[in-house]
């Protein structure tokens, strides 16, 4: 289990493959100078809700992953955790691969 800290004052808690995967997004957009909301469901042990921060490049962020092994990107959920970041709603939890609805 990783942690992302934001200006010190807010911490969650987040598996390691996921962590890898927020990081390439949000260093890539603070790195062209982009601005942008970041939200996401609070732990079961701090009651319910959601917490929203504002990400730029004065932002003081932690990134601790437990495992020191590199972890394979896929750039497939990179490319949608981007168009969330991109979007008025912000970068928010998506599931690694999308549910297809059945046909038939």
């Amino acid at each position: 289990m990783g942690l992302l800290a934001y200006n010190s004052t807010t911490r969650f808690d987040i598996d390691d493959r996921t962590l890898a995967h927020l990081e390439a997004v949000i260093y890539a957009k603070l790195r062209r100078g982009e601005a942008f909301l970041f939200t996401w469901s609070r732990a079961a042990g701090e009651g319910t809700g959601r917490t929203t921060v504002w990400m730029n490049r004065a932002s003081s962020l932690a990134f601790r992953r437990r495992s020191d092994a590199r972890i394979p990107l896929n750039h497939e959920w990179v490319e949608r955790l981007m168009a969330a970041a991109n979007s008025p709603a912000g970068l928010h939890e998506l599931p690694e691969t999308e549910q297809v609805a059945a046909v038939g």
